[in-house]
């Protein structure tokens, strides 16, 4: 994927930060006027060195004078700084905080076809660690890259007015200094893009690891896990070694500039007070402003590491921004009638060479059960993921009661069907949760009817604090899991249904105990069941076999044990048994 330069992204964050455009006037007023105080104490040092040179003796009501102007000029500049810096603080987090909205905002709308080649660790790497790791850089930003920007300029208007010649040399030896930064920083930030880049690929190999701990250690995966682990870390550790080795050179580099552009100062002052063209206290007054002047620079080199890590960070975060998201929603919703289903020439694929789905054709009546079935990979859950407009086909057309699915928005589409999914998802939260997830302000009533009808409140009930008992990974069975999903189905009474593999991680009691339930379920709902085990779609309406992305055959189950074909090949392969 192209990398955007630093440049470009800063331009992005920009954009984020004008929406807060009151709070950053607020922030450039005080420090200008910082900055001005600041810049005013050394012509009161440089006017009293004058003074006492001239006249030969020191006026002490004059010294306290000068002293008591000196202290609030001091005063009223650290106050508007400190103001500065909350009103930073406020604009930094504001901005963080609309970047992680439009993230998660987006995040809504990412088709599936991007989650699916994208890990889950490397997305998490964006949203959190590299959107804090991009609020620190902002707020590094605006406390001493901005008000280092103010303070130079604010000094040179203020060497003008002192010296016009030495103003001169300091502004055409400036560049250099320019230059040496833009030249590290440069290369820093390409290795600080690889640095965020392998920080997200490690994240997503712990996420991968802790998530399927049981599966590493069963099939002895932990040696080579370790290694990618390894890999991946000395990958990591040399990327930061060399951008902290390349973005440490900038500090030493623009101070040794800074200093030559001192030097100058010095001697060029000097020259001139020989000459009678500038006072002791007005060469003073220069040196402090040239030490005033290169400290911005010696400052924003220092930080320029964390704000080089920033731009990379925030680059990330722009590409999740910025990838491609689903195709415009119509306002129009599906109006639900009795569920019939017509698909139409149907076509789909990732790549133009690899067909997913091909020439897909059947129609389902009102109220009957579909089963689909076929070898793994032949295309059922694309199909389902198309039903569902999760994926939009390249080709052809879904009708359900006569409306186009690619003309009525997709949460329309959805709430009117239930899906089982073969992944169990379960959320960190109670049963009662989990169960109620799609259906608000459900009663406990309600909630404990749907769990007696899929046959989970048995061991609901058992649990240490029944329906408000927390579900974790390793608090329930797989097999639990699934009754729960299922009990979810059944609560939110949808119109349609979709089982995707609904009983494969479900023990033999306890299908049969909820395949009962599922019948009684599906009577007058149109609905689709995707399984590997035949034994559980006997009684469906219409069986549609697949094979590498085309139906092959079609029929109830008695018509195609018939016709002695790929189904009756597959069903029989079940129930083979072997003699020893």
């Amino acid at each position: 994927m192209k990398k955007n330069s630093s440049f470009q992204t800063l331009g992005k964050v920009l954009k984020f930060i004008g929406k807060y455009k009151i709070l950053l006037v607020f922030s450039v007023a005080l420090s200008i006027v910082a900055a001005i105080l600041q810049l005013y104490v050394p012509i009161l040092f440089g006017a009293a060195i004058d003074t006492v040179i001239k006249q030969g003796e020191v006026h002490y009501s004059q010294l306290i004078s000068t002293l008591i102007k000196i202290a609030i000029c001091i005063t009223v500049a650290s106050i508007s700084l400190w103001v500065m810096n909350l009103i930073n603080n406020r604009l930094t987090y504001q901005t963080v905080k609309e970047i992680r909205a439009k993230v998660m905002r987006h995040m809504q709308h990412i088709p599936l076809s991007y989650l699916d080649v994208h890990s889950t660790g490397d997305i998490v790497q964006s949203v959190i660690a590299d959107v804090d790791q991009l609020s620190d850089g902002l707020l590094l930003g605006f406390t001493q890259l901005f008000m280092g920007v103010v303070t130079i300029i604010a000094t040179l208007v203020f060497m003008l007015s002192k010296n016009v010649l030495i103003t001169c040399c300091v502004i055409v030896l400036t560049p250099v200094s320019f230059f040496v930064a833009r030249f590290i920083s440069t290369r820093s930030y390409r290795l600080f893009q690889k640095q965020t880049s392998t920080r997200g690929k490690q994240t997503a190999l712990i996420n991968e690891m802790i998530g399927s701990e049981k599966i590493v250690k069963a099939f002895g995966y932990e040696r080579r896990a370790s290694n990618r682990f390894k890999k991946l870390n000395v990958e990591l550790q040399e990327y930061t070694q060399n951008a902290l080795f390349i973005s440490s050179l900038t500090n030493p580099s623009t101070r040794a500039v800074n200093n030559v552009i001192y030097a100058i100062v010095a001697v060029l002052g000097s020259y001139s007070i020989m000459k009678g063209n500038l006072t002791v206290g007005g060469l003073t007054v220069l040196l402090s402003y040239a030490n005033q002047y290169m400290k911005p620079f010696n400052d924003i080199s220092s930080v320029v590491t964390e704000l080089q890590n920033a731009m990379a960070c925030a680059d990330r975060v722009f590409t999740l921004i910025e990838a491609p998201a689903e195709s415009a929603d119509p306002e129009q919703d599906l109006v639900e009638k009795n569920g019939a289903i017509d698909i139409q020439d149907v076509f789909f694929s990732y790549l133009p060479n690899q067909k997913l789905i091909e020439n897909f054709n059947f129609s389902a009546k009102p109220g009957t059960t579909t089963a689909i079935v076929g070898p793994t990979g032949c295309g059922k859950t694309t199909f389902i993921n198309l039903l569902m407009r999760f994926y939009d086909a390249n080709q052809g057309t879904i009708l359900i009661d006569g409306q186009n699915i690619y003309d009525v928005s997709r949460k329309s589409i959805r709430k009117n069907f239930g899906m089982v999914l073969q992944d169990t998802w379960l959320k960190n939260a109670s049963i009662r949760d989990n169960i109620a997830f799609g259906v608000e302000n459900a009663s406990d009533e309600e909630i404990i009817e749907a769990a007696k009808e899929a046959h989970s409140w048995g061991f609901i009930r058992r649990m240490p604090e029944g329906l408000d008992t927390i579900v974790t990974d390793d608090s329930l069975s797989q097999g639990q899991k699934q009754l729960l999903c299922i009990t979810r189905v059944l609560l939110s009474k949808p119109n349609m249904l979709i089982l995707d593999e609904a009983t494969s991680s479900i023990d033999t009691r306890t299908e049969l105990e909820i395949q009962a339930a599922f019948n009684n379920l599906m009577k007058g709902r149109t609905s689709f069941v995707v399984a590997h085990r035949l034994s559980t779609i006997r009684n469906a309406d219409q069986i549609i076999v697949m094979n590498a992305g085309r139906i092959i055959e079609q029929g109830n189950h008695d018509t195609l044990m018939a016709q002695n074909g790929f189904y009756s090949k597959l069903y029989n392969s079940q129930f083979v048994t072997t003699n020893e």
